[in-house]
């Protein structure tokens, strides 16, 4: 297998059989990104990447999922395209989809036509980044394209078919920057995209970054977590998208959130409501707890007990058994607190 440098891909792709198309991004100007900061964008030959394709064939191995690499395999031209796509579908009959990164700019340079004719081809689902559906932030971060673009874009790929995972970052505005507009703003794109499923990262930094030179200037300044719960609680009070599935479990992020919308919303709201408050005491080192001396425990909320056994208890003595095995533990436990059974 040919693979160049660092390669990349959506967590859900965690199991899919990664085909180098493309090395790099082709716009790679992103102010808090260095994905691809080591390569320069080019196209892999088709050749290359049909042997690929044979070699992992070649293991034998159960393959479901298939990712094109690296960061636009969108970009790419019809015919290069078509020609892996049908590849893939005449010789893994067993791969059930077909993925890739899209950039807005790259969508733009299909026709209606031939985005559908890359669904029917195989194409299955597109990673589209978002970021923010805030104009002036996605200037300031140089995405390239404004919200309207990405927005109308990816509406075009789920009208052709193909289903479009939007990515989203939480605490991009900055702890000094307008937050609020960020996640409404955030919240109304995606409301009109309802794509199939809604990743919502965390910024992070990395050095080398026009974001890094920001936050050691003092231009920028980092979410704490707390104010991250607080702008992804506003996010979800003003989404619209029902059916999307929404995750909030990458690495990046500090209080993993996952459902579907609109149905767990609340749901989601209301947890954020209680794990806010939770990460805000620990980060402020706030402990609500009373002072005991050393060694002295609070008294047990409950008393319990529980117990597998290695096979299904027949018959009423055996169940009895079962009880009497489980209910003396719990009964020694009462006395030696000085507690009555108020429930069973």
């Amino acid at each position: 297998m040919h693979y160049s440098g660092a390669v990349y891909r959506p967590p859900s792709e965690a199991r899919s059989l990664i085909v180098q198309c493309t090395l790099g991004c082709s716009h790679n100007k992103c102010a808090f990104c260095t994905m691809y900061k080591d390569k320069k964008f080019s196209i892999n030959p088709i050749e290359q990447v049909l042997s690929d394709l044979d070699e992992a064939r070649a293991y034998g191995r159960y393959i479901e999922k298939i990712f094109l690499a690296d960061g636009d395999a969108l970009i790419l031209p019809m015919e290069y395209l078509l020609t892996v796509l049908d590849y893939i579908r005449d010789h893994f009959p067993t791969c059930k989809r077909v993925a890739a990164y899209a950039t807005t700019k790259a969508i733009m340079r299909k026709t209606d036509d031939e985005l559908r004719t890359l669904r029917e081809h195989g194409l299955g689902i597109v990673y589209i980044g978002l970021e923010s559906g805030n104009e002036e932030l996605l200037k300031k971060f140089c995405k390239g394209v404004t919200a309207e673009e990405i927005v109308l874009n990816a509406i075009r790929c789920k009208q052709a078919g193909i289903a479009t995972s939007v990515t989203a970052i939480n605490g991009m505005a900055g702890a000094n920057g307008d937050w609020q507009s960020h996640a409404i703003d955030t919240a109304k794109a995606v409301s009109r995209m309802k794509p199939d499923y809604i990743a919502f990262l965390t910024l992070r930094v990395y050095s080398g970054t026009p974001l890094h030179d920001w936050i050691a200037s003092g231009e920028f300044k980092m979410m704490e977590p707390p104010e991250l719960m607080r702008e992804t609680r506003l996010f979800l009070e003003h989404i619209d998208s029902d059916g999307s599935i929404f995750r909030s479990n990458h690495a990046s992020n500090y209080l993993p959130l996952g459902g579907t919308l609109n149905r767990d919303r609340e749901a989601l709201i209301q947890l954020l409501g209680k794990q806010g408050g939770l990460l805000s005491d620990y980060a402020w080192g706030r402990d609500h707890s009373p002072v005991r001396p050393a060694g002295q425990r609070p008294p047990p909320k409950s008393i319990g007990n529980g117990l597998t056994f290695r096979r299904n208890l027949v018959g009423l003595e055996e169940i009895r058994t079962g009880l009497d095995l489980l209910s003396d533990p719990v009964a020694a436990r009462l006395r030696r607190h000085q507690m009555k059974c108020g429930s069973l």
